[in-house]
């Protein structure tokens, strides 16, 4: 199966599998980036699990060796599906993951050389870069993040701290679960509803599925409406539109592997 289309290029190479955003491959001088494909690997990092942490970070060093990015750079936050957002100040030289100093963290943005990673099941994990500040951010939006608009959050941190002007900055929507299979109950369906009421889309956003039972929400559309909201251009906004559950013979997918579910991943460094 080859994912690859007008936004993503698929690559297969030595063993490993990865997306890349054509966009961001413009600025392949500047900065390199990654999601990873393969159901058989996993980059979930544990301190309770040893040999699963280990395992992780075999598999995030190959995949910084396969695109030249340097896995001691890396800076893996403790993602609890927060609206955090921090920044790393700091140049990192050891693979620094599940830290107290970035726990309870869905978002990182940097102008070192550090190499900033995220991970889903589902969750959309958005990439952003400005090329004019060179300034670059790995945020995880699940639905409660979404809920939270963490990626406002993301932008707002680029402004207030880089100095980044929205109009330049470049936003990539990874793989993600989609409106076709995030179906949910009431309860959820009345949060986005009030949260997104305001929105001139909100019926595109929230189908009825089944009659006062279950409806479906687009998520990618709500990021990118409130994204445009911030400044962003709309060519800027760069969607993979792959979904996880479609595609969960590649990418892991809670909904679709249930409880033990693996963890896929998204890189961004800047070189």
């Amino acid at each position: 199966m080859d994912l690859s289309n007008k936004s993503v290029i698929h690559i297969k190479k030595d063993g490993i599998e990865y997306l890349q955003f054509r966009k961001l491959l413009e600025y392949k001088d500047k900065i390199q980036h990654a999601y990873s494909l393969g159901v058989d690997v996993n980059y979930r990092t544990s301190d309770e699990d040893k040999i699963q942490n280990e395992k992780a970070k075999e598999n995030y060093n190959r995949l910084c060796q396969e695109i030249g990015l340097n896995f001691n750079n890396i800076i893996k936050p403790t993602q609890q599906h927060t609206r955090q957002v921090k920044s790393v100040k700091e140049q990192i030289n050891s693979f620094t993951a599940n830290t107290e100093e970035y726990d309870a963290t869905d978002g990182l943005v940097t102008n070192r050389k550090n190499v900033l990673a995220t991970s889903n099941a589902d969750c959309i994990l958005l990439l952003f870069y400005d090329p004019v500040k060179n300034v670059i951010a790995n945020t995880h939006s699940g639905w409660k993040g979404t809920l939270q608009r963490i990626s406002i959050e993301t932008i707002k941190k680029m402004k207030e701290e880089y100095e980044c002007n929205a109009q330049d900055i470049i936003c990539c929507i990874c793989p993600s679960i989609r409106k076709c299979h995030f179906e949910v109950s009431k309860d959820v369906k009345n949060l986005f509803y009030e949260e997104f009421k305001e929105l001139e889309e909100i019926n595109e956003i929230i189908t009825e599925t089944k009659p006062n039972e279950k409806w479906n929400i687009d998520t990618v559309l709500i990021n990118k409406i409130i994204l445009r909201q911030q400044g962003l251009k709309k060519e800027n906004i760069i969607d993979s539109e792959i979904c996880s559950m479609c595609n969960s013979n590649i990418i892991h997918s809670y909904r679709a592997e249930g409880e033990g579910y693996g963890l896929s991943t998204a890189i961004i460094g800047l070189k």
